[in-house]
């Protein structure tokens, strides 16, 4: 399981390349920027379309929805063919490319338990395109496709628990984070980077735009939704053995 660290042993190298397409107060932006400081730049970072295009320092490629899973594993085939097992193989996709589109390659690379990372930056809907619902999309949300009114009160399905699908292919590490908690994220990407196998990390990211609330406000509402129960954070080692990482005393109403 991950070494808590303090705010003082977040890395100082930045390897996200500013200015990008990130709206103000983009909470994927932060997650990417936080998720690449602690992988360091010994990683090649793979992507599928996603809101924003944050870009990296690193050696990367861009591939459709579908096929996210299967360009990790060939990298990482091809990495290892050469001897090059030190490299950081990192899928940065959104909720759409996670639990919708792009789950078939994602599953089968978790049943094989390639070793690649999966970091979700997960702000709740198809943000890209502009705010269409997703599986991640929460019950009775509204977006663009799932209205608020006299005639239907937002999305009418749960939220897709995507953590316990990939838990149940016994993968060697998932853990959730909130860009709300810096730290927190930080010091799973560290351990992570210890495992040998399949990694996931999904990470809340708030979108001002698509939940409509002032760019001002985003780790605000980070820490709301952790505060609240409503994002846990926790990890899971081989998909059953689970460390709670943060306990609110006193739970906000939600």
């Amino acid at each position: 399981m991950s070494t808590r660290i303090n705010r003082l042993q977040i890395p100082l190298e930045e390897l996200t390349i500013t200015p990008g397409s990130a709206c103000q107060g983009c909470g994927a932006a932060l997650a990417a920027r936080l998720a690449f400081k602690a992988i360091g730049p010994n990683a090649i970072r793979h992507r599928v379309p996603c809101c924003p295009d944050s870009t990296t320092a690193h050696p990367s490629a861009s591939s459709v929805f579908e096929s996210g899973g299967a360009m990790l594993t060939g990298t990482w085939r091809g990495l290892k063919a050469i001897g090059r097992t030190d490299v950081q193989v990192v899928g940065f996709f959104g909720d759409g490319g996670t639990y919708d589109i792009g789950l078939q390659s994602l599953s089968a690379a978790a049943e094989r338990n390639e070793n690649i990372w999966v970091i979700t930056k997960d702000n709740e809907a198809y943000m890209n395109t502009g705010n269409q619902r997703s599986g991640a999309t929460p019950i009775f949300a509204r977006t663009s496709t799932t209205p608020v009114g006299s005639v239907t009160k937002g999305k009418q399905m749960r939220k897709k628990q995507i953590a316990k699908i990939f838990a149940a292919h016994g993968i060697p590490y998932l853990a959730t984070a909130s860009v709300g908690y810096p730290e927190d994220l930080i010091a799973k990407i560290n351990y992570g980077k210890t495992v040998k196998g399949f990694k996931m990390l999904i990470i809340q990211s708030p979108c001002p735009v698509g939940s409509r609330y002032d760019a001002s406000k985003t780790i605000e509402m980070a820490r709301l939704r952790v505060q609240t129960a409503n994002w846990p954070l926790y990890e899971l080692i081989d998909g059953n053995k689970l460390k709670l990482n943060n306990k609110p005393s006193d739970l906000n109403p939600v």
